[in-house]
């Protein structure tokens, strides 16, 4: 079982980003928890992680609305 990101611009169509693969969930988790920053800056505004082929959960690289 491979764990990677799957990454989306605004218009929630993919777009390239680093092609990481993880053994474990943890180690996927803690990847992004660094790289989150650098993937919003770069026009990322929305992760996927996916084991294999399943899409475990989406999440927002936005910061919150006021």
């Amino acid at each position: 079982m491979a764990w990677s990101w799957r990454y989306e611009g605004t218009n929630g169509a993919s777009v390239d980003g680093p092609g990481e693969s993880f053994p474990s969930q943890a180690d996927a988790e803690s990847w992004i928890g660094q790289a989150w920053r650098e993937l919003a800056a770069s026009g990322v505004t929305s992760v996927a992680l996916v084991e294999d082929d399943r899409v475990e959960y989406k999440m927002s690289l936005l910061p919150p609305a006021e």
